[in-house]
């Protein structure tokens, strides 16, 4: 079955699977969005699409829904030497990468495979290609430094995983830099509230890949912030937390509101 979906005010879109493509992906909860129609023809339902995004006023795909999905709905991807190209617009990338978590592929730098962790960043680094809009793609040299390096890079800091310390990997790039050593708490305060100014540029456009790199940035400043403390940012989490985990209230005018005694 296709939906035809609607957030008001945004966009509308067609899914087969309204629970990934509309609130796991694009953040919107039962309630926030409509189901226009819905059909088990693909090429009816693809036309409707146009025709809506038109009517409201939207903007309008450059391919048809029925283009873009296949049977199988597998993402084809071709590897060069330097590059792996995704046979979508870059603008559809996100959504196609989801339909298509755990697929591999090969590349002159070894095999890689999308996962949840890996999808941000294929979608903010990917680039639209120079031949075709309906194309996009990274480097493979980038992503496998960033997806699979990691371990060899930090031995001499005793690195297990990148999950497990990127902390770590951000507090050696502050040194690295000279940040721990010739800057200032004020500085990098000064530095967040920049940072902060980004993300909500980003919210107010409704930027994906704005926020996502806003909010890296910002965790960036904090765990440099924290070390030029004699604080880590990991034990102010914590702290953190063990505060907030027992702590009770109601959501009111879109934020949590805790309890008072």
């Amino acid at each position: 079955m296709y939906y035809l979906y609607h957030i008001p005010g945004k966009k509308i879109g067609v899914t087969r699977n309204l629970n990934t493509r509309v609130t796991l992906i694009q953040g919107y909860k039962e309630g926030e969005y409509e189901v226009l129609e819905q059909s088990e023809d693909v090429d009816y339902i693809s036309n409707r699409e146009i025709e809506l995004q038109k009517s409201y006023g939207y903007k309008v795909d450059i391919r048809k829904y029925n283009e873009l999905n296949t049977k199988s709905n597998k993402m084809k991807i071709n590897s060069t030497e330097q590059t792996s190209t995704f046979s979508c617009p870059v603008d559809k990338l996100k959504g196609q990468l989801m339909d298509n978590i755990g697929l591999s592929w090969n590349t002159p730098h070894g095999d890689f495979t999308i996962t949840k962790d890996n999808i941000p960043w294929i979608v903010t680094n990917a680039k639209v290609s120079m031949f075709t809009k309906e194309k996009c793609y990274i480097y493979n040299k980038a992503f496998q430094g960033e997806f699979h390096d990691v371990v060899e890079n930090f031995k001499d800091d005793n690195i297990e995983t990148k999950e497990q310390n990127i902390f770590d990997l951000i507090r050696k790039w502050g040194k690295e830099r000279g940040i721990h050593k010739r800057g200032t708490s004020q500085v990098q305060y000064i530095k967040l509230m920049e940072e902060a100014g980004e993300l909500a540029e980003a919210l107010l456009k409704d930027d994906d890949e704005e926020i996502v790199d806003a909010i890296g940035d910002m965790v960036v400043v904090l765990t440099n912030l924290a070390h030029l403390e004699g604080v880590r940012i990991e034990h102010c989490i914590e702290s953190a937390y063990n505060v907030i985990k027992h702590r009770n209230g109601s959501m009111k005018r879109g934020t949590f509101v805790k309890e008072t005694k």
